[in-house]
Formats: C-alpha cells, structure tokens, sequence
C-alpha cells in the first residue's frame, strides 16, 4: 500500500536569529552554525540544528550552560542519534554531542564506569571480554550510555534500571554537575527523570563475576536474533512502545500493515514495528507514516500506539513532540 502526505503551505521560518546570533557570541569556535543534526540519526533524514557544540571538557559544558541562558535557546543532547527523527527543516536550537573525551571505561571490581558517549555494544563486548556478565543485553541496542540512561533502553530481558548505580550529570539550568544515584532516577519503561538540560557525563553500573566465553557466545546470539528477526537500513528500531499485554509489531502486522508507504517511508516487511526511510528521503514522510500507523491500529482494533521515537523540530517547532 501506498499513500501521498496532503500538501501543506510552505512555513514561515521560525528561527530568532538573534538568539542564534547569541548563543554563538558566548561560544566563540565551540559553536558549529547549521551544524549536521539529520545525518547523525539513524534515520539519516531531517535537518541540521541552528547551533552544534561538540563537548570535550567540563569547561565546554560551562560555555553551554551561558549561552543557553543568554539565548534561551533549547537544548537537545544528541548521543548516537538511534531514537530520534529530526524534522526536515532541523532543529532551531543548541544540539550537544559529547567527543571521546566521554567514551572511556574503566573498570572496579564488579563496576563499570562508562563515558556518555560509549556505544552500548562496545560496553557489552568490553566487560565481557573482561570477564563481567549482565551487559551482554546491550549489544543490541544500538544507542550511547547517555542516551540509555535518558530513555532506560532495554532488551533481552533487561534494562539500564536493572544494572545502574549512579550517573554523573550536568545540569545546564544549574551548571552544576551532580552523581545521582540510580533510585533517584524514577525509571520507567523506557523513561527517567533526566530532562533535556540535563547531560549524561558517564554513568557506574553493577555487573556479577562471568565467564567470557559464554558471555561473549551470548552476544553472539543475540546478534544473530537481530539479523534475522530486524530489518537493517535506515531506521531507528521499534517504532512503537508494546502496549500492555500485547506486541505493537503484531497488532500492526495483523492489520496488513506491513509494506505500507507514505513517499520515502515504508513499514518495513520484515518487522512491522520498524519503518525504514530511503536514503535522500524526508523527515516529514517518515513522521507521517508514524501517524498513520497510530491511527489505523487505534481505528481498526482500539488500541492506542505510543511512539518510543522523539520527533524533533515538528509541527510547533519544540525541541520536542
């Protein structure tokens, strides 16, 4: 199936320059003007972000914080980018991506600490090569610790709720930077209390003594599951939170869902929870396929679909809907 999006006016642009022109005042060379935001997702679609600031020290955290109070522009950290459609026009705020300088690990006894901007499969693979278990889950979660921590990603049987201990975060509101245990969090399914002020430094998680062969051999699995149960290409995983007692990917595909496309976006015949974007596609199509699927599943069998996606820079222009 195919549909066309209805065709909409062209919208006025809705960026205040002079705040822009601020922000970038404050950060000096730190600030990157209409810097790639779209291509960093793993939609690869949508715009670029007014300002980008890539953060290598606790210093450069302090130049956001000031130029986000001189601004009063929004603020949107952005780790592998693996939950997120950014709007074709971009993002008219300050995007955060946090350089190696946060993709670190080190390693105590039983507990890891992990930089913001490590991959989770990269943390799986590593403590299991150093003889920890209870991370093997994240190899399939192709996200960073930060981004993790913010959503509580899971998998396999687990989350970042199950295993963390505390996370070190900056507040930009406050420019302060505080560790914060994991009970503090509020962790719900795939959700915290870490708000988009708020960065994810690094965070200490809880592991058990293992055996890495058969860690690593469990990674290996899981691997395989993905590759043959998940479509690749551009996309950004499960679309839709499982309602409860149910499969979003099941009520979807009963529906004859599957295949279905709207311009450069199509529900992928694979699994019909992912929908996968063409490559030069639009943000909007994406986005507008999402809304479909929503309204046919609530329509057509009373049941109604949350999306796990932030859709950024759409409709109003907030940071994010």
């Amino acid at each position: 199936m195919s549909f066309s999006p209805e065709a909409s006016s062209p919208m006025a642009s809705w960026r205040d320059q002079r705040a822009v022109e601020r922000a970038l005042d404050v950060l000096g060379e730190l600030g990157d003007p209409d810097g790639a935001l779209g291509a960093r997702t793993t939609y690869r679609v949508g715009g670029p972000a007014a300002v980008v600031v890539h953060i290598g020290s606790d210093a450069d955290l302090s130049a956001v914080a000031e130029a986000k109070a001189s601004s009063g522009l929004p603020i949107l950290v952005v780790g592998k980018g693996s939950n997120l459609l950014v709007s074709d026009r971009g993002f008219e705020g300050i995007a955060i991506v946090l350089d190696e300088a946060f993709a670190t690990l080190s390693f105590s006894g039983p507990a890891v600490e992990a930089g913001g901007a490590v991959a989770l499969p990269v943390l799986a693979r590593q403590t299991a090569a150093a003889g920890l278990s209870g991370l093997e889950w994240m190899v399939g979660v192709p996200g960073s610790v930060g981004g993790a921590v913010r959503m509580n990603a899971g998998g396999h049987g687990s989350d970042v709720a199950a295993s963390l201990v505390t996370a070190r975060i900056h507040d930009l509101d406050l420019n302060k930077t505080v560790e914060i245990p994991a009970q503090s969090l509020d962790f719900g399914y795939r959700s915290s209390s870490v708000t988009a002020p708020q960065v994810v430094l690094s965070a200490t998680f809880r592991t058990q003594p293992g055996d890495p062969e058969r860690s690593l051999a469990l990674i290996s699995e899981i691997v395989q599951w993905r590759r043959a149960n998940q479509p690749g290409g551009q996309n950004a995983g499960s679309v839709f939170v499982n309602p409860t007692g149910a499969s979003a990917g099941e009520q979807i595909d009963r529906l004859g869902l599957k295949g279905t496309r709207i311009g450069s976006a199509e529900v992928s015949p694979k699994h019909a929870n992912f929908i996968q974007a063409d490559e030069g596609g639009r943000a909007a199509d994406v986005s507008a396929l999402m809304d479909h699927v929503s309204e046919v599943v609530e329509r057509e069998a009373g049941v109604r679909l949350h999306t796990e996606i932030r859709r950024i820079g759409f409709d109003d222009g907030s940071a994010e809907r």
